[in-house]
């Protein structure tokens, strides 16, 4: 019962702690701009709303919140020790990088930066200086980079199991540049969610009044006493597809993370080991998180654009929310072919196919097997005026979006990235990607 009552004292002095923080805020802030962002280029591509941004981040903010729990019980028993100095290190270089590129706004950028950093600060004789510079040496050495580095590895395992789940629902569609400058359909699965953590650390000065009953992996002296710190994190993934459904997309980048955590951690087991090996270990963290996007790349680029529009009929991109499109249960992927029995080869002839009959919907298509498929549907009076589907580009097509990463200035500017095909930015709407009947 001591036990349960010193962590539960414990456990609430942290989250006061956290909640005075303002990292988790800075969080929930950059998610808020990411999702606006989001819904800006939905609207100013297609002119419709396919995600209502206070709904994401709410399911961010709850997800976040369990993964927190899941990540601090597991912390509980391999023991990091971490400091509020470790804190402000890891938020610090992620700001910093931050201003270079938005998916930098990960901790396995910033916890390598300073494991290399620490690294090199330990050939000078920068701890013996006097002033701030002495002291920020001091406090860069105290860092158990090893356990930061283990504890980066267990968010991008949870981050695995959240892009597998929820990937796919946070996908948005787009019009992007093909290889040859023709301009195809893809999508933009990305999500963020901000992860409080309540850490078991070691405490020198017997800050516990009773001894753990269980003994933590490693992290230091755990006889001196111990104590939980509130460590406010976010985890996030941004992707880009031309050649996969946004639900193959989200298995293919889950499956990357979860060999990047198993990697990371190997190698910061070895540098707990062996502390000469840190060097190694911030390596890992730093080159392959960059084999994640590597590997994205070329894998894309290995196979040809998927929502391209054929001689079979139209491809559809996406569907919209709430319209017949979804009551009849067409997919992003599949292939108009038919309407009210005439063949379909453009948006026009779309349009004028669905005025042949003012009652139904009849529809023939190709699943994403190619089977064809009957769906039909009464038309009912006051419904949604639009079928609902956005069809892949075609010649046509005007607007497509940026697929550079953007930067942190790029975030807190209006979003401005559809862009005319001959390269200047595009100010208006551009409504040729659905379906007006």
């Amino acid at each position: 019962m001591d036990a349960a009552n010193a962590l539960l004292d414990q456990f609430g002095r942290a989250i006061v702690h956290l909640l005075a923080q303002p990292f988790y805020y800075i969080a929930v802030l950059f998610i808020i701009l990411q999702y606006t962002r989001q819904i800006s280029l939905e609207r100013r591509m297609f002119a419709v709303r396919l995600h209502i941004w206070p709904r994401l981040v709410a399911k961010a903010m709850l997800a976040g919140l369990a993964a927190g729990v899941l990540a601090s019980v597991a912390g509980a028993f391999i023991g990091i020790t971490l400091t509020g100095d470790a804190v402000l290190w890891l938020w610090g270089s992620a700001v910093v990088l931050l201003l270079f590129r938005i998916r930098y706004l990960c901790f396995a950028y910033g916890a390598g930066a300073v494991a290399l950093l620490q690294w090199i600060v330990g050939f000078t004789s920068l701890e013996n200086s006097e002033g701030w510079l002495g002291d920020a040496a001091n406090s860069l050495a105290g860092l158990d980079m090893p356990g930061i580095f283990v504890l980066v590895a267990l968010l991008h395992l949870v981050e695995a199991f959240l892009v597998r789940r929820q990937g796919n629902k946070l996908a948005t569609p787009l019009f992007l540049e093909g290889k040859r400058g023709k301009l195809v359909g893809g999508y933009m699965l990305q999500g963020f969610w901000p992860v409080p953590l309540l850490l078991l650390v070691p405490a020198a000065g017997g800050t516990s009044v009773v001894d753990l009953p269980w003994t933590p992996l490693f992290g230091g002296d755990w006889t001196q006493g111990w104590t939980v710190v509130a460590l406010p994190m976010i985890i996030g993934f941004s992707e880009m597809t031309r050649a996969m459904l946004p639900e193959a997309k989200a298995r293919h980048a889950a499956k990357g993370l979860m060999w990047y955590s198993l990697l990371l951690t190997g190698a910061a087991l070895l540098a707990w080991w062996l502390p000469a090996l840190l060097p190694l270990a911030a390596l890992c963290s730093l080159l392959l998180h960059e084999a994640i996007i590597w590997r994205s790349r070329a894998v894309e680029s290995a196979q040809s654009p998927l929502y391209v529009n054929d001689q079979r009929g139209l491809r559809i991109l996406g569907i919209v929310p709430g319209t017949p499109a979804e009551g009849m249960k067409l997919q992003a992927g599949e292939i108009i072919s038919k309407v009210n029995g005439a063949r379909v080869f453009t948006k026009e002839d779309l349009h004028e196919a669905l005025q042949n009959n003012s009652a139904m919907y009849k529809l023939e298509v190709l699943n994403r097997e190619g089977e064809i498929k009957f769906v039909q549907r009464a038309r009912y009076e006051g419904e949604h005026h639009q079928l609902g589907v956005i069809l892949s580009p075609d010649e046509r097509a005007t607007y497509y979006a940026s697929a550079e990463p953007a930067t942190l200035i790029d975030l807190l500017r209006r979003a401005r990235t559809a862009k005319r095909s001959g390269g200047v930015y595009a100010e208006e709407e551009d409504r040729s990607g659905t379906l007006n009947v």
